[in-house]
């Protein structure tokens, strides 16, 4: 069984342009290359997991996702990195397209997107993590059975928190997630909730 790193994308692992698929605007957050390459050499899979509402809501199709994907993978082969699967939900239940304005189980907060992802990369759940830089991203680690990291960089603004609602770790950016990660890896786990200094 593989461990792995899910991902969210905007806000985490790159900077959050609101709805955006140009992909001339996509720029890694703060140390982002940094801290995926260190979770290559502690030997997770990385796994991008996201919600695409803009495809329910008509702003764009999920064709021009993989524009987004392939720079992605440009932008990250600068670290001698590549991701391991890269996921999306393009629903909402307010969208405007009637065959993605339906209720799913993907949309995160729901865990939909990593099972899938565990199914098919032979991911071990409670080995993995799930970062994300707002509680949804927390919720749906929670739910799949993962360990779960909040980015705390400002995006989450309701601090809406419960029991699946509270990260195991907080972090600046994903390269100090990384090294939170790495640490957790040689000692006792950390108790739900527990935070950084």
């Amino acid at each position: 069984m593989n461990r792995a790193i899910f991902l969210d994308k905007d806000g985490t692992l790159i900077e959050n342009v609101p709805h955006n698929v140009n992909p001339a605007l996509l720029q890694l957050t703060w140390h982002a290359g940094a801290g995926l390459q260190l979770f290559k050499q502690l030997g997770y899979l990385l796994i991008v997991v996201t919600n695409q509402p803009g495809v329910a809501h008509g702003l764009f199709t999920e064709i021009a996702l993989d524009a987004v994907n392939a720079r992605l993978g440009e932008l990250l082969a600068q670290y001698g990195v590549t991701l391991d699967g890269f996921y999306y939900c393009p629903h909402s239940p307010d969208g405007v397209i009637g065959r993605y304005a339906v209720s799913c189980t993907c949309r995160k907060p729901l865990p939909g997107m990593l099972l899938r992802a565990a199914g098919e990369h032979r991911i071990d759940l409670p080995r993995s993590w799930m970062i994300g830089d707002i509680l949804h991203d927390v919720e749906a680690g929670r739910r799949a059975g993962c360990r779960t990291v909040l980015i705390d960089n400002g995006n989450e603004t309701e601090w809406q928190l419960s029991a699946q609602r509270t990260p195991h770790l907080t972090a600046a950016d994903l390269f100090e997630a990384a090294s939170l990660i790495a640490a957790a890896g040689r000692a006792p786990a950390a108790a739900p909730g527990a935070m950084r200094p």
